[in-house]
């Protein structure tokens, strides 16, 4: 690493130990080399970690890292889900408070004390951090911190990078956005444009400026977090009265050994200044004040499903002087109400007993994760209803209209806020929605194509504004748009094969906007409730979008949430086709089948849904599906789901992009620029989604809900993979003891990986994987992995799966001008009881089996590694490392992999472009009869039969072992069932 780029990197203090001269001229590629100016929350977590890693790697002693930023961004977050990656020291600014004064006040801060700690640790001591009670509001203890207990250690705190703390952090991270730019958002929403950004930044974060925003710059990496309040991980909420429960003490129930928590909460509802008393209460902003602490919440945001209350992670904590710089921006509190509650947990249900003062009533409350869970707790309970489906809020205005008296502890409190210095506004601005209204109702005119914007970074001195006070939407609508009807005539049949007198005249208006992933849920939930009310039963929904844009990961949220059935349309493949590689075409669905079962679905008649094997291509049954009360809603979704000849059966059209789809343009954007070649977006998008651009998106476009999906799956921490890999012989019988014998399945599955590198991307000698993208072929499907993972002790950090792709895309990959460089076949053993996936791989050119133990639960992998006696035996090595490794020098190519590689990869290649061609050729030829059901494929070439020779050859050398490793399995697990039922 060159001198210049290391002082770059630790500016300002930092603690460089790059203190004596450079002894190699290697430009070897560093991750602190090319921090940018400031990324999303999932790439910055990524790079946060591979930072920590590499400084390990190049550093003695501890790495200590600073994460900071205002009140409600994500630090805290950030921090816990890096810890809980790497393993280390977490250390909270918020217990180094020495009064309780506003937590943003640099002299409620002991720096001495903090300092000190870090003194300690970075020179080997063991150490006391100090404990404060927030309800107590005092210190009431210490907390020891061992030296040797990690490597790393976590500051997090609004003044995590102050001057005082930067000599002493190796990382300095800086997260900004969250609540933070949404509240600055709402507020220029409510009161208009009379005031500055930089006004009401002084009004509502009045030490941010000053105080905290000049830190900011000084960090290395540079968070943008545009996550607000998601529906992704919904709380599930069941309510009633609390003597509807036979026991009235929740900890009386079977919660024994439970301890009960006691908190006490008063809530306020802030309305938005000269609002009428008509307002929306979504538009109110809610506060709850717990101790010296406040939590602030943008509306009321929230799903009401049956009997389900249905609520976002939507709390973040703020300042006291935020609430008085709302006051005094003009927002009045119209409604508050104390709040007493007891509750307990069993790790999977909390239950409480909540009495509302206002209300005079104790109520019982469920809460919880998992809707199932929740539902089945309240029944085991002995709780039928009745359900209260209303808030707090609701209730109270209901029972005693407008408040216009608060309590005089809150009188108080807003007293001395307004005594405490904060600038206020003489006469309010005044509101106008007018605008937003009249926005919501127009529909749209000339639909226009679908694109994810590119995630460019600028340089500093590019930004018209300043990172950290530009909301990430300047003009951001902070309540909801509402979904409209009109009433047309049915549409025409046009060639489609599904009578469209189904079709009512009321239809949904289309969405003016395209949203993100987070609001596009909620949208989508609420537009199934819209139609419900409007059309009633049934709800038809279509999902379509790119491969890879979370087509299905959306789905499976949205039946979550409503609790209703979702069929992929990769059900309907036709045998025929799947097994010529035919996935992407039109031409490959059974139409017939599947307007006949949205026939069906439509008239509430019992239909039969098939059930396609993916595995061996063909249909292998049917399962029934009939419409209820109970499930009213049926979401169809796969790439052709908004096709004219289905979409015009269906009553919501939700298009998606984004993903993998964007975040490979994005890559190839990236290895194009390391070899001197820029690339357009489009000019990307046209050579590796030629079918999307063709074929796909036009149909996109007519959705009444567009969602662009800018959540990064190949990044995130949400979809990480924990793996323990090992070459060390274990009996399948000690696999089986260690999973549920009533949940576990086996299979087999054969794959090729195929290694491709842009030429000219700098290498040390070796192939790696981080300048390759990696498809697998399996069961003649094709999957993409871009992210090298990240390893971490004994732990391979990956993400959950791969993500689907046509042939045509890797084709688009080859046209780019990537080469295959290498690949590895190999079959897997595959055993699973849907906590713990236990894979048994056996790599051709390999003698020894690899046993690979896979779970999203960390400690539960680490448990299953240990019981299979393992430990000591761990690698993190990929197998392309590992067969590197044990070539001979003498038998490497110039790409270090082996000369006998070439020939087969060559073939690969040849087949892959041919298929595609074919493919293609057949799109262009059948698009202008594209809505005719009726056409045939016509007969591939001998190509195809050679590819699927290629791919299936393992499957021949491993028959014998595959049914005698099946049969001893089953045989096993039945003795063991045996064995149980007869004691």
């Amino acid at each position: 690493m060159d001198d210049d780029v290391v002082q770059r990197v630790f500016q300002e203090g930092g603690r460089d130990y790059y203190q004596q001269p450079s002894t190699s001229s290697s430009s070897s590629s560093s991750i602190l080399q090319s921090l940018p100016l400031h990324v999303s929350f999932d790439h910055g977590y990524y790079l946060l970690v591979k930072s920590i890693q590499e400084l390990r790697e190049k550093k003695e002693g501890l790495v200590t890292v600073g994460i900071g930023g205002p009140s409600g961004s994500g630090k805290t977050s950030l921090a816990e889900k890096v810890a809980s990656v790497i393993g280390c020291n977490f250390v909270s600014m918020e217990n180094y408070r020495v009064g309780v004064d506003d937590g943003n006040d640099l002299d409620s801060i002991d720096f001495d004390t903090l300092v000190q700690n870090l003194q300690d640790l970075i020179n080997g001591k063991d150490t006391m951090t100090p404990v404060f009670d927030f309800q107590e509001k005092r210190r009431v203890g210490s907390k020891a911190i061992k030296s040797f207990s990690s490597g790393v250690v976590i500051v997090d705190g609004t003044y995590a990078l102050h001057a005082r703390l930067r000599s002493v952090l190796d990382i300095r991270v800086a997260v900004v956005g969250g609540v933070h730019f949404s509240l600055l958002s709402k507020v220029q929403y409510d009161i208009g444009d009379s005031c500055s950004l930089d006004y009401l930044i002084d009004s509502i974060f009045p030490l941010f400026r000053k105080h905290i925003e000049p830190d900011l710059h000084h960090a290395q990496i540079r968070i943008n977090n545009s996550f607000v309040s998601s529906f992704r991980e919904p709380i599930y909420k069941l309510k009633c009265k609390s003597e509807q429960s036979p026991n009235g003490d929740p900890s009386a129930s079977t919660f024994h050994g439970k301890e009960a928590m006691m908190d006490n909460f008063i809530e306020m509802y802030l309305r938005p200044p000269s609002a009428s008393e008509e307002a929306r209460i979504n538009d109110w902003i809610k506060v709850r004040q717990s101790g010296i602490r406040y939590y602030l919440s943008l509306g009321d945001q929230r799903i009401v499903d049956r009997h389900y209350i249905i609520r976002p992670k939507a709390e973040f904590e703020v300042g006291r002087m935020t609430l008085g710089g709302l006051l005094a921006l003009g927002y009045n509190v119209v409604v508050s109400y104390k709040r007493a509650s007891t509750s307990v947990s069993n790790g999977n249900v909390s239950v409480s007993l909540e009495t509302i003062d206002s209300l005079g009533e104790t109520y019982m409350v469920l809460r919880g994760t998992n809707r199932k869970t929740v539902g089945a707790e309240a029944s085991r309970m002995g709780i039928c209803g009745p359900w209260i489906t209303k808030s707090y809020l609701e209730m109270i205005l209901e029972t005693k209209g407008w408040v216009n008296g608060i309590h005089y502890y809150l009188s108080c409190l807003l007293n001395s806020l307004q005594l405490s210095g904060v600038p206020r506004i003489n006469t309010p601005p005044l509101t106008s929605n007018a605008s937003s209204i009249s926005n919501q109702e127009q529909l749209i005119a000339a639909p226009k194509p679908l694109r994810i914007t590119p995630n460019l970074v600028n340089r500093l001195e590019d930004l018209s504004q300043p990172w950290t006070r530009s909301p990430t939407k300047s003009k951001m609508e902070p309540v909801l748009a509402t979904w409209h009807f009109i009433s047309s005539d049915p549409p025409l049949a046009g060639g489609s094969v599904i009578d469209p007198s189904f079709r009512d005249s009321l239809h949904l208006a289309p969405m003016p906007d395209s949203y993100d992933l987070d609001r596009g849920l909620l949208l989508a939930v609420q537009a199934i409730q819209a139609v419900l009310e409007n059309k009633g039963l049934p709800v038809i929904v279509g999902i379509g979008g790119p491969s890879g844009s979370g087509k299905t990961s959306l789905a499976r949220k949205m039946a979550n949430i409503v609790g209703c059935e979702v069929i992929s349309l990769e059900s309907y493949y036709k045998s025929e086709q799947v097994k010529d590689f035919k996935y992407d075409e039109f031409s490959s669905l059974d139409l017939r089948l599947l307007s006949k079962n949205i026939d069906d679905i439509r008239n509430f008649r019992r239909t039969k849904v098939p059930i396609f094997d993916l595995e061996t291509g063909t249909r292998s049954g049917f399962k029934e599906l009939e419409v209820s009360e109970d499930c009213g809603v049926v979401i169809f979704e796969g790439v052709y789901a908004l096709h004219p000849d289905i979409r015009n059966s269906l009553d919501l059209w939700i298009a998606v992009v984004g993903g993998v789809h964007s975040h490979l343009i994005s890559r190839v954007q990236r290895d194009k620029s390391r070899v001197g070649c820029f690339m357009s977006q489009n000019e990307v998008m046209t050579t590796v989604f030629p079918m999307f651009q063709q074929h796909i998106e036009p149909h996109l476009v007519h959705a009444h809900l567009k969602i662009r999906n800018d959540f990064d799956p190949v990044l995130s921490p949400e979809s990480s993979l924990f793996v323990l890999k090992s070459n060390k012989q274990v009996a399948y019988q000690e696999i089986l003891r260690i999973l549920d014998p009533a949940k576990i399945c086996s299979s087999v599955q054969n794959f090729i990986d195929i290694y491709f590198r842009l030429p000219g991307i700098p290498a040390n000698g070796q192939l790696a994987e981080s300048d390759c993208i990696r498809v697998r072929i399996c069961e003649g499907r094709f999957a993409l992995l871009i992210r090298e993972p990240i390893r971490e002790g004994n732990f391979i950090i990956q993400p959950k799966v791969d993500f689907d792709i046509s042939i045509c895309t890797v084709a688009g990959l080859l046209n780019l001008g990537y080469k295959a460089v290498a690949y590895i076949e190999a079959s897997a053993y595959i055993y699973q009881d849907g906590k713990i996936l236990v894979e048994v791989d056996h790599i051709q050119d390999v003698s020894n089996p690899y046993l690979q133990i896979k779970g999203v639960n960390k400690e539960a992998v680490a448990v299953a590694g240990s019981t299979l006696k393992l430990d000591g035996s761990y690698t993190t090595k990929s197998y392309l490392q590992i067969i590197q490794e044990r070539l001979p020098v003498l038998e490497r190519s110039s790409s270090g992999i082996h000369t006998q590689q070439a020939a087969r990869l060559q073939e690969l290649v040849q087949l892959i472009q041919s298929q595609c061609n074919i493919v293609m050729e057949k799109q262009g030829s059948s698009s202008a009869s594209e809505s005719s059901p009726s056409r045939e494929a016509s007969p591939l070439d001998g190509v195809i039969e050679d590819m699927q020779s290629r791919i299936k050859r393992l499957e021949r050398w491993h028959t014998i072992n595959t049914v005698l490793w099946t049969f001893l399995m089953s045989a096993f697990v039945g003795y063991s069932l045996y064995q149980r039922k007869h004691k």
